[in-house]
């Protein structure tokens, strides 16, 4: 019986190892240096933020009741210039609008915001006080554009050129000062003393 020849053996080819890749490395942008928040300057606006504030110049006033009249109606006289309580006209009379006015409201108008918690700004300047009116403004149109029941009016039967007055309170003086008159808002508008003060403005 023929025998097969032996199979050839085939030499093993060596098979290169493959070079790995180098990654490169990630690159990175330099992170931002955030900007530097600017420093806030102090407005009246932000006092109105601020928690509620007293001060010893404020005077309690006697309650005078809460009765209505009409106009041309007698009563007796008001215990304080601007009055803070007492008799005071209805609808559609009264209450005024918030804001600013620049005509001399009757107190039976005046009181009847009061009794709705507003503040009442007032000045009286028989010669004209153009940069205290524009001073007082600008504190009744920050409190004002809040929300704030604020108003402001003339009141020639004052004896200091500024009163501020809320319900059985009133604060007088002859010196701007938008602190006082800040720190009067805050702690008076909308006060749970005024007897209607849940009324919208």
């Amino acid at each position: 019986m023929a025998t097969q020849p032996p199979i050839p053996t085939v030499p093993p080819i060596a098979v290169p190892t493959p070079t790995p890749t180098q990654t490169p490395e990630p690159t990175t942008t330099p992170a931002r240096s955030p900007m530097p928040s600017p420093t806030p300057t102090p407005t009246p606006s932000d006092d109105i933020t601020r928690n509620r504030a007293t001060t010893d110049s404020w005077v309690k006033v006697e309650y005078q009741g809460v009765d209505h009249v009409i106009p041309g109606e007698e009563h007796d006289r008001y215990n304080s210039a601007p009055a803070t309580s007492g008799w005071h006209f209805g609808a559609p009379v009264a209450p005024a609008r918030w804001g600013i006015h620049t005509i001399p409201l009757p107190d039976e108008v005046l009181v009847h915001n009061l009794e709705h918690g507003y503040v009442n700004v007032h000045y009286n300047c028989p010669d004209g006080c153009d940069a205290l009116v524009a001073q007082l403004s600008e504190v009744v149109d920050i409190a004002t554009d809040v929300g704030a029941k604020v108003l402001m009016s003339p009141y020639p039967d004052m004896d200091t050129r500024i009163a501020l007055t809320a319900w059985t309170v009133i604060d007088k003086f002859d010196d701007f000062d938008d602190v006082r008159i800040i720190s009067f808002i805050m702690a008076h508008e909308s006060s749970p003393l005024a007897p209607e003060a849940n009324v919208p403005r």
